[in-house]
């Protein structure tokens, strides 16, 4: 459907938000997606700093420049360095959209041409296998079915070392004698090595990792010669840790927090160390394992020795990468008044150095870590960022992330610095059902148990009204893709409890939502929501399209027209609903994105408006 169609009405936020740090946070650029070149001279990484995000490479020679890479008109979202240096492996999003493909350049720009990109499917590259310049990488066709591929960069040859559906490759080995994959939905996903020798060809030639335990096993790598598995997993644990399973299938922890879980890993080239992110109540903590000391020569409690390194120069790490040379670690850094940045860790010393991105946004709101109990009982918690200067209660946005199993963290965030500006305060809450708090809490909103997570959305504005922070008349309800659906369903069963809404790529339906998207995310969502068939029942009730004639609040909707993990028809659905009842109700649809907003130009146009929408609402003089 066209903006046409939708009734998109354009207005113009003006001179309202054009305080430095509102205009500031708009105009920031971001660097994403770091990798350095194997002799450590120079970074490649994402940046969206001319308007679109597309490779960049900076020498880091003192002195060095920043120089993009010529990749084609699509935006980028990662890339990384061959271990050779001569090759670059770049993941395209065609149009904006959803749809990824593998391609590889040269770091001068020349010799751009795809390696994997299928019709109407996607692809995506893991890592590179440390021979030459061949890169393990996957492909999804448009039925859902995945293929695990080994893809030589110089030539174009590919060889499918494992297919199916909900699969995912994770790392292979340095002679590629095994492979290690990832099968199954969110939340209960299996690891299985794979052996690639002609002898162990079938379904015989795999065996499944920690396949007693109840968990999830998310991420993994294997050591060089493919002898030990190295996982991220919360199988058999609440908490995600790092366990290592050798041949004998018996899985060691080397790493577990009873106060954190680990967010992600990285592991040296040549297997001796690893260094650790940990997400602590939301932040990052670093630290480095060295792995034949913590398997051979433990501390006198039995654990595995580690070695914490100073904190990063950023509330989160978002990327991690090691050198070749196992002495540096590459960084996405950012918090909410920092833009996402490059820093480069010496693992020796833990020195940090800045070395692409913008510094920090002066006279920006920090976030504050708040935590409340919900009606159950269940504490909940959340970022909360004060307006300045504001006296009593204030406006305030409640900002529900997506997922569900995401996390809310402090991060760079232009709406919430916008929305500031304008005097409204926001609330980003870790409803039941987040991700960061162990496994009992992110299962806590599966299947029927979603309806505690919509009262959470209640629980989270009376926090506001009860601390005297909000007034209680001039509440706003938004959020993202699953933050969308929840925002819909607090709008519909606490009718009048919010002055606003906006509805940001959001399921309105599951039954539609199942219908049109994805064959593979539907596959993985029903561990989630719920089957489509045999839950259908409970998916109708939890649907807030059914609820419609409840709907009393303003709404703006927005979405992607690119959008195939949750299509622009559940958008449509909504605005066609909301006008049925006479509820206010503006669209902004964006013609050139997806369920991500990609291009500068576009992001910025979202926050003035939403910010504009929230303002008339909140600020304005509008009877209750």
């Amino acid at each position: 459907m066209s903006a046409e169609a939708l009734g998109v009405r354009t207005s113009a936020l003006g001179d309202s938000i054009g305080e430095a740090v509102g205009d500031a946070a708009l105009s920031a650029w971001s660097c994403r997606a770091p990798s350095l070149a194997p002799d450590r001279g120079a970074v490649a990484y994402v940046s969206d700093r001319d308007g679109v995000p597309r490779v960049w490479i900076r020498q880091l020679r003192r002195g060095g420049r920043a120089r993009p890479v010529a990749t084609g008109p699509e935006p980028v979202a990662e890339v990384s360095w061959s271990p050779s240096g001569e090759r670059l492996a770049v993941l395209l999003t065609p149009g904006g959209g959803e749809h990824t493909q593998v391609w590889t350049v040269r770091p001068d720009g020349g010799d751009l041409r795809p390696l994997a990109a299928p019709e109407g499917g996607s692809a995506w590259f893991v890592r590179w296998t440390g021979r030459g310049d061949l890169l393990l990488a996957a492909e999804v066709a448009a039925s859902g079915t995945a293929e695990a591929l080994l893809v030589d960069a110089a030539t174009g040859g590919r060889e499918t070392v494992a297919r199916g559906p909900l699969l995912h490759p994770e790392a292979v080995s340095r002679d590629h004698a095994r492979v290690l994959l990832r099968r199954g939905p969110r939340g209960v996903r299996r690891m299985y090595v794979r052996e690639l020798t002609p002898e162990a060809t079938g379904p015989g030639g795999e065996r499944p990792l920690l396949a007693d335990l109840p968990g999830s096993t998310d991420y993994g790598v294997l050591s060089p010669g493919g002898e030990t598995a190295y996982l991220l997993s919360d199988a058999g644990r609440d908490r995600a840790a790092l366990l290592a399973v050798a041949g004998d299938g018996r899985p060691v922890v080397l790493a577990e927090r009873p106060d954190a879980e680990l967010d992600m890993f990285a592991l040296t080239a040549d297997g001796r160390r690893v260094v650790l992110v940990w997400n602590a109540a939301g932040r990052s903590e670093l630290e480095v394992l060295d792995t034949p000391e913590a398997l051979e020569t433990p501390d006198r409690a039995g654990n595995p020795v580690r070695r914490p390194l100073p904190p990063p120069p950023g509330e989160v790490v978002t990327s991690i990468r090691v050198s070749r040379d196992d002495r540096a670690a590459v960084l996405t850094v950012e918090g909410p008044a920092q833009p996402p940045h490059v820093v480069l860790c010496d693992l020796d010393t833990g020195r940090y150095r800045r070395v692409a991105g913008a510094g920090r946004i002066a006279g920006a709101v920090d976030a504050e870590l708040v935590r409340f109990p919900a009606r159950d009982g269940l504490e909940l918690s959340g970022w909360l960022y004060r307006p300045p200067g504001a006296v009593g209660p204030a406006p305030y946005a409640v900002f529900l992330h997506g997922g569900p199993e995401d996390q809310e963290r402090p991060t760079f965030n232009p709406l919430y610095q916008s929305l500031l500006a304008a005097g409204i305060g926001v609330l980003a809450p870790n409803v039941r059902g987040s991700a960061g708090f162990g496994r009992a809490f992110r299962e806590a909103d599966d299947h029927a148990l979603r309806f505690r997570a919509i009262d959470d959305v209640a629980d989270c504005a009376a926090f506001l009204v009860r601390a005297g922070l909000a007034d209680a008349a001039r509440l706003a309800c938004l959020g993202w893709s699953y933050g969308g659906y929840l925002t819909l369903a607090a709008l519909v069963t606490y009718p009048g409890l919010f002055r606003a809404g906006v509805d940001v790529c959001g399921m309105a339906d599951f039954a539609t939502f199942y219908e049109r998207t994805e064959p593979w995310i539907a596959a993985a969502a029903v561990s989630e929501y719920g089957h489509p068939e045999a839950d259908r029942d409970l998916l109708h009730a939890l649907s807030p399209l059914h609820a419609f004639d409840r709907l009393a609040t303003p709404l703006l909707v927005v979405h992607g027209a690119r959008d195939t993990n949750v299509p622009v028809y559940e958008a449509e659905q909504v605005v066609r609903a909301a006008r049925a009842r006479g509820v206010p109700c503006e669209v902004l649809l964006f013609e050139d994105e997806g369920h991500q907003i990609r291009r500068r130009a576009n992001r910025v146009t979202f926050v003035r408006r939403v910010t504009d929408w929230l303002d008339r609402h909140l600020t304005g003089v509008f009877p209750r």
